[in-house]
């Protein structure tokens, strides 16, 4: 099905306006997961934005078959914090561990040139100016530089599968990374709204059972607490009237943590920094049904 570019797809809250006339957004609350795991079915254990803050996290991973990280696992891709969280990402239980890039992860795009160009006013609405955000996250010209620099950064990540626009198949099941989103202040993975995203979206498979995006779409997650929206337009498209996943599990907006559904769909914000950077947030848990014949043995 071919996807069209929405005529307010340069602001999504006022697409969202627009859109939200015909769609409706169920909230679901986040329960802690039961002990046992049907032997039909795998437990995913998603987290987000964790941002270098691994060693600060004062509760506990849940056990699961499957492990998720929607991108943003460092402060700004310097090869010490990639590194760390390698090795933290090597003490969880998960048989599987799956994990994409975020804007924040900048030495995982290559495309990326500096981190100090233009910042338009757009962006400046949907975000904390750059400059600004740089001493809460404690970075500085000199650590971005350096983590730019870096190079074949995804060698370091040896104890998860890293996806980037890549598919994998898990206990029958079809699972999809990508890191785009959105020009957000101009960090890494970003791409103008409209067409350049679109583009990204094409990629994707159809019959998706979990699809992973940095970025949420447009009306799930996204809502800034400047009370703009910084979801995808075209993504949200994609996603209901082509890709069909059984589960989208995102973050990046952190004051978007938590899940809603559309009736179909659930979409999941597992962002695990809170608005002021705090990893506060605890994973979000789901079981999915295996398909029909498989068996969690098989894999």
């Amino acid at each position: 099905m071919e996807i069209d570019i929405h005529p307010l797809t340069e602001n999504p809250t006022l697409a969202w306006k627009e859109i939200s006339k015909t769609q409706r957004v169920i909230k679901i609350n986040t329960k802690p997961p039961s002990s046992d795991v049907p032997s039909n079915k795998v437990r995913v254990v998603c987290m987000s934005d964790t941002h270098s803050l691994t060693h600060h996290i004062k509760f506990d991973i849940p056990e699961g078959d499957i492990f998720i990280h929607a991108g943003d696992f460092t402060r700004c891709g310097k090869l010490d914090e990639v590194i760390d969280f390698n090795n933290w990402l090597g003490k969880l239980p998960h048989k599987h561990k799956i994990v994409i890039a975020g804007n924040h992860e900048l030495s995982f795009d290559h495309t990326f040139t500096h981190p100090f160009q233009n910042i338009n006013n757009s962006s400046k609405k949907m975000c904390t100016n750059l400059l600004d955000e740089i001493p809460t996250l404690g970075n500085s010209k000199e650590s971005l530089a350096e983590a730019v620099k870096t190079q074949n950064i995804r060698q370091y990540l040896s104890n998860c599968i890293y996806l980037q626009d890549e598919c994998i198949e898990l206990y029958g099941l079809k699972i999809y990374g990508t890191p785009w989103q959105p020009e957000f202040c101009k960090w890494a993975f970003n791409v103008k709204r409209g067409k350049d995203c679109l583009e990204k979206w094409e990629q994707i498979p159809d019959s998706l059972d979990v699809l992973i995006t940095h970025t949420p779409p447009v009306g799930h997650g996204d809502l800034c607490c400047s009370g703009v929206r910084a979801g995808c337009v075209e993504l949200l498209a994609t996603v209901q009237k082509r890709v069909k996943p059984r589960y989208h599990v995102f973050g990046h907006v952190h004051e978007g943590y938590g899940i809603t559904s559309d009736g179909k769909i659930i979409f999941i914000n597992a962002s695990t920094c809170d608005i002021n950077y705090l990893p506060n947030n605890q994973p979000v848990v789901f079981d999915v049904s295996l398909p029909k014949g498989q068996t969690k043995d098989e894999t």
